[in-house]
């Protein structure tokens, strides 16, 4: 039993991809049968990698502030992520990574359905990679490398959005840094108006309603442009005008329930945490709402392009996606989430630096305003940048505070800190950084060079 129980995990997930593979066979009756079984079988493989990869940055910092446990953080994101691939993950998507590739220009269908597998094997086969390796990477721009790589090899230089791309390379630095300074910009904020004062519970009364009606402002516009978008047709003016709404309607109906959860609460640090517990909690269901109802497509668009095209015989940019596809995506998200997200949602969590209900709130707030911002200057960004980005921040702001805190305080006492004592109060660990950081950079080349080769091995075996 003890040598067997590390293949359980792995053993059901080959369960679910067979699964998913039986599935389409019974209900595809075309002659191309076999490759539709393949590519509902790396459709899974993918959705299995994202859940395991890509949900814990909503979960992370959740449970490294100890605002709910593992086990409560995996079935809240289980059924929250479900449900946004399900009632919001779109009728129509764009199968071909947004536009990054004119499939007008590819030979024939065939050759369309071997570029659409190989770049949903290579960006599968990469995201496990990462999650083995303990980085926290983006599957949209697994997916985008995979596209590219085998949308060069089948058609050339000239069928690539090489601006689209340029813009996409831009937001690995714009996501992350702009995550971090909003993340860091309100933990200021929440120590300035709050912490650092003296009747911190007083503070509270006022600071945090006003906090949560930010936070309710910034994810009904944030769900409304990410989450939605695939249901009604919303503009960034009526998203942010939907936010503003239900900001002032959250901020209201949160000061009593504030005021009552404050009553008899000592007035110190400690005791701020609770009022931002259930917040938090929240926050992070909803964050794995707007995942499941935007990055389902990542694991189903190509499967759901590979299906229209054996279906129809001809390729497009859009197609209907079939109830069985949308449901191989939306389950294999959560099962990977399951069966292997506790690893990278224990390192967001609590081993890039230590997090409280505090900052944690910080960072999942900051990543709903991020993708607002990004929404309006048009910018393609990750959730997965953004998330960790502001994880980052944060640890690097209290780095900087606390530093300046020492400074003062040595200061006014008369003495120095010496440099060998301020390095050992680093409060983010490198190494994490360096590993995250050089996974971004390499994903896209990764995935589009596995990517190719895979292209390449499957056209000779269908030749």
């Amino acid at each position: 039993m003890f040598v067997s129980r590390p293949l359980i995990a792995p053993g059901l997930a080959l369960a679910f991809i067979v699964l998913a593979g039986v599935i389409s066979a019974m209900l595809m009756g075309s002659p191309w049968n076999f490759v539709v079984v393949a590519a509902a079988a790396i459709g899974a493989y993918m959705a299995l990698n994202i859940g395991a990869n890509d949900v814990a940055n909503n979960m992370g910092p959740a449970v490294g502030a100890n605002a709910l446990t593992l086990g409560g953080a995996l079935v809240i994101a289980a059924v929250f992520e479900t449900a946004g691939a399900l009632i919001a993950g779109g009728d129509v998507v764009k199968t071909v990574a947004k536009g990054i590739i004119d499939p007008g220009q590819v030979a024939d269908s065939a050759h369309f359905v071997w570029a659409m597998m190989s770049a949903l094997l290579a960006a599968a086969l990469w995201l496990n990679l990462a999650t083995w390796l303990g980085a926290p990477v983006s599957t949209t721009h697994s997916i985008v490398g995979g596209v590219v790589g085998a949308g060069i090899v089948a058609a050339g230089f000239g069928a690539v959005d090489w601006v689209g791309l340029g813009a996409i390379a831009a937001s690995w630095v714009i996501s992350p840094l702009l995550g971090g300074i909003i993340a860091a910009g309100f933990l200021w904020l929440i120590k300035v108006k709050i912490i650092y004062v003296d009747d911190k519970i007083g503070a509270a009364r006022k600071w945090v309603p006003i906090l949560i009606g930010i936070m309710a402002g910034a994810f009904a516009a944030y769900l409304a442009l990410k989450g939605l978008k695939q249901l009604i047709k919303i503009s960034l003016l009526q998203a942010i005008l939907i936010g503003v709404g239900f900001g002032i309607l959250s901020w209201l109906a949160s000061k009593p329930l504030i005021e009552r959860q404050s009553r008899g609460l000592e007035n110190r640090k400690k005791s701020l945490k609770t009022l931002f517990a259930l917040p938090l909690v929240v926050s992070a269901a909803l964050l794995s709402f707007a995942h499941g109802a935007n990055d389902v497509a990542n694991a189903v668009g190509p499967l759901a392009a590979i299906v229209h095209t054996i279906e129809m015989g001809d390729i497009a940019a859009k197609v209907q996606i079939p109830l069985w596809v949308m449901l191989t995506g939306a389950l294999g998200i959560s099962v990977g989430l399951l069966l292997f997200g506790p690893k990278l949602i224990k390192l967001v969590g609590s081993e890039i630096t230590k997090l409280n209900p505090m900052r944690a709130y910080c960072v999942a707030l900051s990543a709903a305003i991020t993708v607002i911002i990004a929404s309006w200057l048009g910018l393609p960004v990750s959730s997965t940048h953004i998330a960790v980005g502001g994880i980052f921040g944060v640890g690097f702001f209290r780095e900087w505070h606390a530093e300046r805190r020492a400074r003062q305080l040595g200061l006014s006492k008369g003495k120095v800190v010496p440099p060998e004592e301020r390095s050992r109060r680093l409060l983010v660990r490198r190494s994490h950084m360096l590993t995250v950081a050089a996974a971004w950079v390499v994903t896209v080349p990764a995935s589009a060079g596995l990517a190719a080769v895979l292209y390449l091995i499957l056209n000779a075996f269908a030749g």
